[in-house]
């Protein structure tokens, strides 16, 4: 069978990058699945479970539920949840499940909303494709549903695309910040971490928007549309590419143009090879081909992340023996340690874990590469 994992883990479902996206905002979050099913989407993939509070639930959708399409139970679960809970909105997304039975979530949206008072969003999920087009989807439900119109402020940045699905919970997301603060900018909004249903309302006064990982590009996309702000894609790995990116920034904010720095100034091919979501992993091989004039190359890993940071070499490869075949010709393979066993024994392996991947089973080894010494943080010192 191709497309099989025999030997490698696989990436978190879209319904755990919907509950990760959504997890901040003060909203009910609903999966509409069997009981039981909850641990799967929270606590296996939501490293904030046990610290935050936060209303994610599980529909407990019974067999003749299902075959019967008794959409009335969860409409009334739904509406005397909200009634207990008073959430600021409901979020409903579906499992493979309902999507076997043509679960109209659109409709139990519209009812729900009618009968609760309270903003209801329906997101497209059936939990057979990845956290990012979960949490793209989720962001840019949000974006549509509460940024509302407002002027433009000179020097604010939106963050786009900030889970602990990417970015784990180490610091890398006030590094970030703190990045930001010393170029001069102002946050105005940070999705996904650290943040607020009040910072999802303003979204339209940023300047320009940095979409740091793949959950992020569909908001910018809107974003731009909407309102015509220009979005940098890129995520402040390294000093050197952190320069780039923060110029970059700079002149989107006045050009009115997008840019995607992590792709222009790379050093294509090579025996380097990152894995990984597509952003991230183009910003490091960038940071990489800056620091030693080395060609590297980005193995997308996900194969559902922004393919327009992918440079000529790079692929985008989800099929485990394909991943293999294409990790042979490397000679320093920078990854998840779970990748190592389709991994070349000659080849010299850099542990960089990725929680959406592994979950919290190498959390503690994730490194915060944000406008740092990247070769130093990941020991690869006399290795490229």
């Amino acid at each position: 069978m191709n497309c099989t994992a025999r030997i490698i883990s696989i990436y978190a479902a879209d319904v755990s990058g919907v509950c990760s996206a959504l997890y901040e905002y003060g909203g009910m979050t609903v999966i509409h699945d069997a009981s039981g099913c909850n641990s799967t989407y929270t606590t296996h993939d939501e490293p904030r479970w046990y610290d935050t509070e936060s209303m994610v639930y599980i529909s407990a959708l019974t067999e003749n539920d299902a075959v019967m399409g008794n959409d009335e139970k969860l409409i009334t679960d739904l509406c005397d949840a909200a009634e207990k809970l008073h959430p600021r909105f409901i979020a409903v997304c579906g499992s493979p499940m309902p999507a076997m039975t043509g679960v109209d979530f659109e409709a139990i949206a519209y009812d729900t909303e009618n009968r609760t008072g309270i903003p209801v969003i329906a997101v497209d999920t059936n939990g057979m494709h990845s956290y990012i087009k979960g949490a793209g989807a989720a962001f840019m439900k949000l974006a549509e549903r509460f940024s509302k119109p407002h002027d433009r402020l000179r020097g604010t940045i939106n963050l786009l695309g900030v889970t602990p699905l990417d970015f784990s919970l180490n610091g890398s997301v006030e590094s970030m910040k703190k990045w930001l603060a010393d170029c001069g900018f102002t946050v105005n909004a940070c999705l996904g971490t650290d943040t607020s249903l009040d910072e999802a309302e303003r979204l339209s006064q940023a300047e320009v928007s940095l979409v740091v990982s793949s959950c992020g590009m569909k908001t910018a996309e809107y974003l731009q549309r909407k309102y015509g702000i220009p979005y940098v894609v890129g995520a402040p790995v390294g000093e050197r590419f952190s320069r780039i990116l923060a110029d970059s920034l700079r002149a989107a904010a006045e050009s009115g143009e997008n840019s995607l720095p992590c792709l222009s100034e790379r050093a294509c091919g090579g025996e380097v090879a990152v894995v990984g979501e597509s952003i991230i992993s183009a910003s490091l091989a960038c940071e990489l081909s800056l620091e030693t004039g080395r060609g590297v190359r980005v193995l997308e890993s996900v194969g559902e992340s922004e393919m327009s940071v992918l440079a000529e070499g790079d692929i985008s490869v989800d099929d485990e023996d394909m991943l293999q075949h294409e990790l042979k010709g490397a000679k320093v393979i920078i990854a998840d340690p779970l990748f190592i066993p389709i991994c070349s024994a000659d080849a010299e392996f850099v542990r960089l874990p990725h929680e959406a991947f592994s979950g919290r089973c190498f959390s503690k080894e994730i490194p915060d590469l944000i406008n740092t010494d990247v070769i130093r943080k990941l020991g690869l010192r006399g290795k490229i």
